[in-house]
């Protein structure tokens, strides 16, 4: 099976009052294209630090990141973003939708980006997907917090991205909305053939996954198949 995403000896640290405090220690993984993996563990222990490490959002202190066979280390912050914008999708907790845009030119941001071809009709097309075809023309603080995961995530499958980043996706919605939340996510991820990475705090929703990489201070602590009988 081939990697989509090779971390080797990752370690970030950060100066805070004179002080060193090392977030990421020595991680070393790769996650197989196609797969579906959780990376959980409590507050603190580096997970979201370590997605945006994965994503090129940040850069790494020591060790190297290789995603879709682009090594991100030595890369500029405008080289980092243009793989991105070529490989990489996102779902955040807080939505994190363009407040002055539709739920319709959300979905189309991503695309126009990459200068591609029947934007409005493909967006129009994921909104439909996610249960929101008549919903198109509204902002969205007229929009329910689970319509706007539903928004954000037709947004990220948009641009067909080879891999898929959602941090704590179920985070700010009730039990009922996380359900169909997580049922969409899987859903559109099987159709479109993306690697998905999560970083949750949620259990069941680690449990549907492939793989699950426990995290603790900065260090994995345990990596396992939950699925494997």
């Amino acid at each position: 099976m081939e990697s989509i995403l090779n971390i080797r000896n990752v370690s970030k640290i950060y100066q805070s009052a004179g002080r060193e405090l090392t977030v990421l220690n020595n991680i070393n993984f790769s996650i197989d294209t196609g797969s579906t993996v959780a990376i959980t563990g409590p507050s603190g222990s580096g997970k979201t630090t370590l997605l945006g490490l994965c994503a090129g959002l940040d850069r790494a202190s020591s060790g190297s990141v290789e995603l879709s066979g682009v090594v991100l280390d030595k890369l500029t912050e405008d080289e980092r973003a243009a793989v991105r914008n070529q490989y990489v999708g996102f779902i955040f907790q807080n939505f994190q939708l363009l407040p002055t845009l539709t739920a319709l030119e959300n979905v189309m941001v991503p695309l126009e980006l990459r200068g591609a071809k029947n934007i409005k009709s493909h967006a129009l097309e994921l909104l439909d997907k996610v249960g929101l075809a008549d919903r198109g023309h509204h902002y969205p603080v007229q929009l329910s917090g689970g319509e706007q995961q539903r928004v954000s995530l037709a947004r990220a499958f948009s641009n067909r991205p080879a891999l898929l980043f959602a941090d704590e996706p179920t985070g700010n919605l009730d039990a009922e909305t996380s359900e169909k939340i997580i049922k969409l996510l899987f859903d559109l991820n099987k159709d479109a053939g993306t690697t998905l990475v999560i970083v949750t705090h949620d259990p069941d929703l680690a449990a549907r996954t492939n793989r699950v990489i426990k995290m603790k201070g900065g260090l994995i602590i345990a990596d396992e198949n939950p699925n494997y009988v």
